[in-house]
């Protein structure tokens, strides 16, 4: 399509127009445009992948990444990476497992098995704490956040094998006679015919997404991750901002870490391995800028889903494991591409 000026020359000015808006379409909703296509070669590549069931046994199995990217993009946001959620849900699913085992007080003769709502809680305020301490090492020490994550990634590690010796704590349904059944109830029941797993995600990306959108915290987090200097400057509390997002962090792979040691039944120290990987593959496949001040909930969900229906979707068809590393690695390289084309692209027009 061209314009045509008063002399009778033509001008493809609005043909460019147009390829550009198609182009920034495609580049901006890249997320569910691989999303749609996963879904689609994978339902005919096997007749058992487009089915209700299906998708919701994945979506079961997408609920841990995603909470897990949900925490990774409040970090993201503000500039930073956390190389530790893995670790802190593998020893938060540990500790829950502890508990749920009952814990023997020697002084005293007696084994306490605490109720699973008490477990909970206590798990979810480790992973708080240990969020809190890489918080405090890169907000007030300077400790770059790789170190201080990778550091922390270790400790954690490290003290879930330590508390288990290297093995598994199973059967954590509970004792009905000692009151404390139910832990399964995460992992395994359905409300309206939707896994719990599920709706939990459900909630904390509502909350999350509104926390961004419409919170005074989130405009301070927009800014300090995208000009940490201007924001300190125009009374952002910027400290504050970042110890808060690695304590999100940390407390949502704590409940990763109980959704998986639910789904399981069992909670092992090696629970979440190269899980920091897929979640802050997810937040760039959502769109996040790895430089900071760009991304969205919605977009995290969006690439949590790609990385979940990809990997479930070469499982079914029979794909080799080591293939599905190599399609993952595949997605992560091209994902980290597009973001760099497009953010490039309007740093460029704001020259």
């Amino acid at each position: 399509m061209t314009d045509t000026s008063a002399n009778g020359v033509s001008s493809p000015v609005k043909g460019n127009k147009n390829r550009l808006s198609l182009g920034k379409l495609l580049l901006e909703g890249r997320a569910f445009f691989a999303l749609i296509l996963i879904i689609a070669v994978f339902s005919y590549l096997s007749p058992n992948y487009f089915t209700a069931s299906n998708f919701l046994i994945m979506a079961s199995h997408v609920a841990i990444y995603g909470i897990l990217a949900i925490g990774m993009l409040f970090v993201v946001l503000n500039g930073g990476i956390d190389l530790s959620v893995g670790s802190i849900l593998a020893l938060c699913g540990v500790v829950a497992g502890f508990f749920m085992q009952g814990v023997e007080l020697h002084v005293f003769g007696v084994i306490l098995y605490p109720p699973v709502w008490a477990v909970v809680v206590l798990t979810c305020a480790l992973g708080a704490l240990i969020g809190a301490v890489n918080g405090v090492l890169v907000a007030y020490f300077r400790v770059p956040a790789f170190v201080a994550t990778l550091g922390v990634m270790y400790v954690a590690r490290g003290f879930a094998l330590l508390m288990t010796n290297g093995l598994t704590y199973n059967n954590l349904a509970g004792r009905p006679e000692l009151g404390n059944t139910g832990f399964d109830w995460l992992g395994f029941n359905r409300l309206f015919g939707i896994p719990i797993s599920v709706l939990v995600l459900a909630a904390i990306a509502i909350v999350a997404g509104i926390v961004l959108s419409r919170s005074s915290f989130g405009r301070w987090l927009y800014a300090s991750g995208g000009n940490e200097r201007a924001a300190d400057l125009s009374g952002v509390p910027v400290k504050r901002v970042k110890v808060t997002v690695y304590t999100l962090s940390g407390m949502l792979s704590a409940v990763a870490g109980l959704v998986l040691a639910s789904q399981l039944t069992s909670a092992g120290p090696t629970a979440g391995t190269t899980y920091e990987l897929t979640a802050i593959a997810a937040v760039v496949i959502g769109g996040a800028a790895l430089t900071g001040g760009r991304g969205n909930v919605r977009g995290t969900m969006l690439g949590a889903f790609v990385i979940g229906f990809l990997s479930d979707g070469l499982v079914i068809i029979g794909v080799s494991s080591y293939w599905q590393t190599v399609f993952t690695g595949a997605v992560i390289v091209l994902a980290v591409l597009l973001n760099s084309i497009q953010y490039r692209g309007r740093r460029g027009a704001t020259k």
